[in-house]
């Protein structure tokens, strides 16, 4: 044994999950990206702001896809939530005094305007005017 000290190999870094799985990820991502820039341009087709730039207690017309919708009562009170998401951020539309809403579902399209309060650090629309997209209208 010599006292001259081994030439130590530089250490790679460990990969995150195999080649499958980073192509997984990314067209995953892809799709979501794809489908995000889809329901911004419908928000712009349809002359509505993009959630993003909602300040509160501004009145606006927004548009998007619910992804959730379920029941919360408030203070007491029955209130059907649903998540719409336009591809720029998510807002809470909220309808105080209803159990459920034909047509309100996760998947819909749908346009709703009223005024933006900011509740817990989300943009909330309570009891908006809104109009159903049609079932299968890209536009």
């Amino acid at each position: 044994m010599s006292a001259v000290p081994r030439s130590e190999k530089p250490v790679k870094p460990a990969k995150q999950g195999g080649r499958f799985r980073r192509m997984i990820e990314r067209l995953s991502t892809s799709q979501e990206e794809l489908h995000s820039a889809e329901l911004q341009e419908d928000a712009e087709a349809a002359g509505c702001t993009r959630i993003c730039d909602c300040d509160d207690r501004e009145i606006v017309k927004v548009t998007g896809t619910l992804r959730t919708v379920t029941l919360r009562p408030r203070a007491g009170v029955p209130a059907l939530e649903a998540e719409l998401f336009d591809g720029s951020a998510a807002l809470d539309v909220v309808w105080l005094g209803r159990r459920s809403i034909v047509g309100i579902e996760p998947g819909r399209k749908m346009i709703a305007s009223g005024r933006i309060a900011m509740s817990h650090g989300r943009r909330v629309l309570f009891n908006p005017k809104y109009e159903l997209r049609p079932l299968g209208q890209e536009h």
